[in-house]
């Protein structure tokens, strides 16, 4: 044999072991040439019977980087028809996002029908109103609210709005344009009939709503009905994206920010710290700081005053009187307006202001 040839061989050979033995994201080779995504691959084994995806499987949240062992991969088998498929914590959005792009990379043809049937899932899930459950087709308790909650509906409305414009791995979806189009226009028409108003004024969104009637709903206990700041900045980033808004998503926008603006704390601010005397060992504080600004997470819809609450599903006035475990397990300050729009919404006003 050729010298060179031999070499070109091993050189060869000792590179797919390479990647193939790499980090979870790399790219492997196998059966030949057809490529494929170590994440990717692991995404088609968590994919439900419904197209969509869990966002935890028995209680773990799902981790697509892990390799898993053979009784992992049987049992995802056996959990096919499981009715867990979610839009919660950017379940079922992310996967398609990824596998779009793995199809792009790779030309894997599994990669794209796998994602086409995650987008026919969404398709489906939709209210005739325009709004998203947290679950499908598991409709119980609150799993069936429509759910601005933790970015839920805006992550699939950012999936319909690549796949209406083609943007990146979507171009691959054209045959889905309308449809996507459609339920974006849809759920927009939601996001308008479920922005809140105080004395007359537009204000911002609560995150969850009842799905027949709209009216903002409890969802968990300690997440009551009252506006919700977080979520209200991602509606409204995602409205600015509109590519020619009409006067009513203007209003929205606008109200809001003005809403944003008036319900803003100065001169106090969130710390965590070490706290001996709790369980935990930890805690968090709502304290005097000169110059800082903060929002809560939480505002009441008549009183525009922040409010806290325990599992108890008791109102509070302050963080304190709420329980430790509550209080430094979730996000009850942030300062997302600030966050996003420092920059974007100048520029966006200066440009639609005057339609």
């Amino acid at each position: 044999m050729n010298r060179t040839f031999f070499f070109l061989l091993l050189w060869a050979g000792l590179h797919l072991w390479t990647v193939s033995t790499g980090n979870a994201t790399a790219l492997n080779y196998q059966q030949g040439t057809a490529k494929t995504d170590a994440v990717a691959e692991n995404m088609l084994l968590y994919q439900r019977e419904s197209g969509g995806w869990p966002k935890a499987v028995n209680n773990k949240a799902v981790n697509y980087t892990v390799t898993l062992t053979s009784a992992q991969k049987n049992a995802l088998k056996a959990g096919f028809t499981s009715k867990d498929a979610t839009i919660d914590n950017n379940a079922t959005s992310k996967e398609i996002w990824h596998l779009a792009k793995a199809y792009k990379e790779t030309e894997n043809s599994r990669y794209l029908t796998a994602a086409k049937k995650g987008l026919e899932y969404l398709l489906r899930a939709q209210y005739p109103n325009g709004g998203w459950p947290q679950f499908y087709p598991d409709t119980s308790h609150y799993r069936q609210q429509v759910t601005f909650n933790d970015h839920a509906m805006v992550n699939v409305l950012k999936v319909m709005r690549d796949v209406n414009r083609g943007n990146g791995a979507m171009a691959a979806f054209s045959e889905y344009k309308e449809q996507a189009g459609k339920a974006e226009e849809r759920g927009i028409a939601c996001i308008l009939k479920t922005q809140q108003k105080r004395n007359g004024k537009l204000t911002a969104w609560a995150a969850q709503y009842d799905h027949k009637t709209l009216k903002p709903a409890t969802a968990r206990s300690y997440e009551l009905p009252g506006i919700a700041l977080s979520e209200s900045v991602e509606i409204v980033r995602f409205l600015m994206g509109v590519e020619n808004p009409t006067p009513e998503i203007i209003a929205a926008v606008t109200g809001a920010k003005a809403w944003f603006d008036e319900v803003k704390i100065k001169d106090y601010t969130r710390k965590r710290m070490d706290a001996p005397a709790e369980a935990s060992g930890r805690d968090v504080v709502f304290v005097a700081e000169k110059g800082a600004e903060i929002w809560a997470r939480f505002y009441d819809f008549d009183t525009n005053k922040p409010f806290f609450s325990g599992r108890d599903g008791v109102k509070k006035n302050s963080l304190a009187e709420i329980e430790n475990e509550r209080r430094i397990g979730y996000a009850w300050y942030g300062t997302w307006p600030a966050e996003s729009f420092a920059k974007e919404y100048p520029e966006w006003l200066q440009k639609w202001r005057k339609k």
